[in-house]
């Protein structure tokens, strides 16, 4: 694999070539949950359309070149399908010409130290504890991105060379101004989520709630069996998980999203997801929370749990079309595409220059 190509020098409208590596788990874009995979999709999408070339590395349909033939979904958290991904990844590479590798996966970035191309890798999760040890640690050809300022304000010790906002293709969510009578929550279920939390703020104020998500993990089960069939019934409906067209039928017809996080969340798809159908977000102020929802215009930040039954009930005066208005300036594919862009520039003239970590933070 070459880089930093005297002929390819990565400044103004010069196309780039872009290796994109997709974690294993999940299609690309994925049938299901799979927020990563969808936001890969989006981006790759995004980049092509700008005159990119992007080469597209991940597990079934969907990519350029395949590491499996059907991802290993029901075997995440082993850490076997990664490092055999990651192994393979750095096999297909070795073929490849291109000006920047971006990684999204977990072991991927451990190559980074002998690719002759820079690479960017997006932090999606946690950048604190043995995560912000692992980051900090790897080859100072790696430049750092994070999807959120509370996300890198977290991981104050790390090396960051911009911050990128995930984002979603606003047109594919179908836009509604009138709402149903009912609240929604949507995602993992996962404690973190607060899945139950959602279940009694609805009752708090004589809501009718649906829950759609994720319980693949040995974890997700656990908890739902535990927290949330218990209490299902009288009012609160599960629906399983939600495809790309359930979720955006959802998403749609909702008085309001429901989102009582209990961690410091780096983002939350799910809130863009919900603004760009014109649904309202009631959520508590942790993670990158507040700076996505605007308090008071697509949604209600609080503090506390006690304070969000009032805050749904206040949702429903709120403007659907400024919900939608914030999604698409904010968090729009053009937006997203724009912001990796402007890193994938910089690194490259880091690599010519000698390190991404020399420049100075790009404020994208």
């Amino acid at each position: 694999m070459k880089a930093c190509n005297p002929q390819q020098k990565g400044h103004g409208s010069t196309p780039l070539r872009i290796a994109m590596i997709a974690p294993p788990w999940y299609e690309v874009p994925p049938r299901g949950y799979g927020g990563i995979e969808s936001m890969v999709a989006d981006l790759v999408a995004g980049l092509v359309r700008h005159g990119h070339q992007v080469t597209l590395i991940g597990a079934g349909r969907g990519v350029d070149l395949r590491t499996y033939e059907q991802p290993p979904s029901q075997r995440i958290g082993d850490p076997v399908p990664e490092l055999l991904h990651a192994a393979k990844v750095e096999r297909m590479l070795e073929d490849l010409v291109v000006d920047v590798v971006h990684d999204h996966s977990l072991a991927g970035p451990l190559g980074a130290g002998s690719r002759a191309a820079p690479t960017v890798v997006t932090c999606h999760g946690t950048v604190t504890g043995e995560m912000g040890d692992y980051y900090r640690a790897l080859d100072a050809s790696v430049a750092l991105v994070a999807i959120s300022a509370a996300q890198r304000a977290r991981g104050a010790h790390l090396d960051w060379v911009g911050r990128v906002h995930n984002a979603v293709d606003v047109e594919s969510f179908p836009f509604r101004d009138l709402k149903e009578d009912w609240v929604l929550w949507l995602g993992r279920f996962n404690p973190d989520k607060g899945p139950h939390l959602a279940i009694e703020v609805a009752r708090a104020v004589g809501r009718r709630i649906i829950l759609a998500g994720k319980r693949s993990e040995e974890i997700e089960h656990s908890y739902f069996e535990a927290y949330v069939k218990p209490r299902l019934g009288q009012g609160v409906q599960y629906v399983g998980e939600a495809d790309a067209e359930l979720k955006r039928e959802l998403l749609s017809k909702a008085r309001c999203l429901l989102f009582p996080l209990q961690w410091e969340e780096p983002f939350g798809m799910t809130m863009i997801e919900a603004m760009a159908c014109g649904t309202p977000v009631v959520a508590l102020g942790r993670g990158a929370v507040p700076e996505i929802v605007v308090d008071g215009v697509t949604g209600f930040v609080r503090g506390r749990l006690a304070e969000l039954p009032a805050a749904v009930e206040a949702a429903e005066s709120l403007d659907p079309g400024a919900c939608r208005a914030h999604a698409a300036r904010h968090f729009d594919v053009p937006v997203m595409v724009r912001g990796y862009e402007h890193v994938y520039r910089r690194v490259v003239r880091g690599c010519q220059a000698g390190s991404p970590r020399d420049l100075p933070l790009a404020r994208s």
